[in-house]
Parts: structure tokens; sequence; C-alpha cells
């Protein structure tokens, strides 16, 4: 039921994103065609907006229906083996330099 309410929320907030930006456009088109030349920027921005209000959306539904992908850079086991290689490497750094200074 929560996925349910959630995913209700995704798509109401892409519906609201969707009419915004269709208005905006609209408001723009008739600006520029009125000759505010400054408006045809708008005319091609909102559509870009509408794009990744869409993508964005989506990306966000397949998060609470599937989880987050995990990154591909680096595994557990991976970041695990490294620390424990970078923490032996501080390990000796810190023994050597404490034979160094005769501290031992």
């Amino acid at each position: 039921m929560a996925l349910t309410k959630r995913i209700l929320g995704i798509y109401g907030g892409l519906l609201a994103a969707e009419a915004i930006c269709v208005s905006a456009f609209a408001i723009e088109i008739h600006r520029a065609l009125s000759g505010n030349s400054l408006s045809w920027a708008y005319v091609f921005e909102w559509p870009i907006f509408a794009g990744y209000a869409v993508y964005l959306a989506r990306k966000l539904i397949r998060e609470v229906r599937f989880g987050p992908r995990p990154s591909a850079s680096a595994t557990p086991e991976d970041s695990d083996a490294r620390l424990a290689e970078y923490n032996e490497y501080l390990r000796k750094m810190h023994d050597d330099d404490n034979s160094d200074r005769g501290d031992s």
C-alpha cells in the first residue's frame, strides 16, 4: 500500500510538472509570435524541462519498485579489501615513523 501511495505521488508530481511546462510553453509561444524575441529561448526550454520531468519520474518509480541500483564501480568486497590494504599501509608508515625516532 505504501508503495502504491509513493508511486501515485510521483505520478501526481509528474502531472503537475507537465501541466506547468505545457502552459508555460503555450504562453511563451504566444509571446514569441507576438514579437518578443527573448521568448524564443523559452519556447525551446520548456519542452526540455518536460522531458526531464518524465525522465526523473521514471527513475524514481524504478527506484521505488526495484530499489536503488548498486554502484558498478566498487563492490563491498572490493572496498573492504582496499580498506584493509590501506589500513595496513598506514600501520607500516606509523611503525616506520616510530622506529626512526627510536620510540619503539
